[in-house]
C-alpha cells in the first residue's frame, strides 16, 4: 500500500510539474495506446516524453478481482519513426473465497515503437512495436520465471476526419511456459467533437493448445487541452472463458524535454 500512495503522489508531482510546458507546446493533439486494447501506431513527438496512466478494477470470475492502481506507460520520442517505452503497473489480486490477496509492482516490461509507412490510399498508417518483460524487476511475489516477449503490427485508417478504424495483430508470452499467446483487435473510433471521442472495439487472445476468448470494450476521451486526456471505459467478456468484466479511468500527458526540440 505505501508503494501504491509513493506512486500516485508522484504522478500528481510530476503533473503539476509539467503543467506550464503542457499548454506551452503547440503541436497536434495528443495521441494515446489507451484506453482501448488497440495501440495506436502514431509516434510520439521527438524530445517529448508521453505518460499514459490507467485505474483499473476486474473481475475475472465469481471468486477473482483484480485492481491496478496504477499503470504508467512512459513514452519517449526519439525521432520521427522510433519511441522507447517503459510499461510499471502496480496490481492488486484478491480471492474472495480463500480471503488472499497480493499486492505489488508487475515485472517491468521494455520496448520500443517504430513506424513502417504513413497511410496512403487504401494501405493503412502501420507500425511495429516490440516489448520485453522482465523476470526478476518487480515484486518477488509477482515474478515470472523467465523474461516474456511480445510483438504487435499497429495499422489505422483515416475514412474521414471524424471517423478512423484501427487494428493490431501480435503474439503475447507469459513468462512461463514457451507456448505463445496470438492476439487481435479491431476499434473503431469516432470524434464527437474536437475535444470528446468514443470507441467500441472487438478484441482476443489465442493461445497455442488452449481455447481462445474474445471481449468487447468501448468508452470516451476527452482532450483538456493538446497535451492532456482523460479517459473513461469499461467492458466485458463475450466467451465464457474471458474476464467477466471491468471498468476503468485514466488520465494522459507530454511535455518538452528541456534542451530537445520537436521535428
Amino acid at each position: 500500500m505505501a508503494i501504491m500512495k509513493k506512486t500516485i503522489f508522484h504522478l500528481i508531482w510530476i503533473t503539476i510539474l509539467s503543467i506550464n510546458n503542457l499548454f506551452a507546446q503547440q503541436l497536434g493533439p495528443i495521441q494515446l495506446d489507451r484506453p482501448d486494447q488497440t495501440e495506436t501506431p502514431a509516434i510520439v513527438p521527438s524530445g517529448f516524453i508521453q505518460a499514459e496512466n490507467g485505474f483499473l478494477m476486474e473481475k475475472t470470475d465469481e471468486a477473482n478481482r483484480n485492481f491496478t492502481y496504477p499503470s504508467c506507460l512512459w513514452k519517449y520520442g526519439i525521432n520521427n519513426l522510433l519511441e522507447l517505452r517503459i510499461i510499471t503497473e502496480i496490481t492488486e489480486l484478491k480471492n474472495k473465497v480463500n480471503k488472499n490477496s497480493e499486492i505489488g509492482l508487475m515485472p517491468v516490461t521494455i520496448g520500443f515503437k517504430t513506424n513502417l509507412w504513413k497511410e496512403k490510399g487504401i494501405i493503412p498508417h502501420t507500425s511495429f512495436i516490440g516489448h520485453l518483460t522482465s523476470a526478476n524487476i518487480g515484486s518477488k511475489n509477482l515474478r515470472t520465471t523467465f523474461a516474456a516477449p511480445s510483438f504487435r503490427f499497429l495499422m489505422a485508417h483515416n475514412i474521414t476526419s471524424a471517423f478512423s478504424i484501427s487494428y493490431n495483430l501480435g503474439a503475447e508470452w507469459n513468462g512461463e511456459t514457451p507456448e505463445e499467446t496470438y492476439l487481435y483487435t479491431f476499434a473503431v473510433g469516432l470524434s464527437a467533437t474536437e475535444k470528446l471521442g468514443m470507441y467500441a472495439e472487438l478484441y482476443g487472445f489465442a493461445p497455442r493448445s488452449s481455447k481462445a476468448w474474445h471481449g468487447f470494450d468501448g468508452g470516451f476521451t476527452y482532450l483538456i487541452n493538446n497535451n492532456f486526456m482523460i479517459d473513461l471505459s469499461g467492458g466485458y467478456g463475450i466467451t465464457k472463458n474471458a474476464p467477466d468484466n471491468y471498468i476503468a479511468f485514466g488520465f494522459s500527458y507530454r511535455f518538452k524535454v528541456l534542451g530537445k526540440s520537436s521535428k
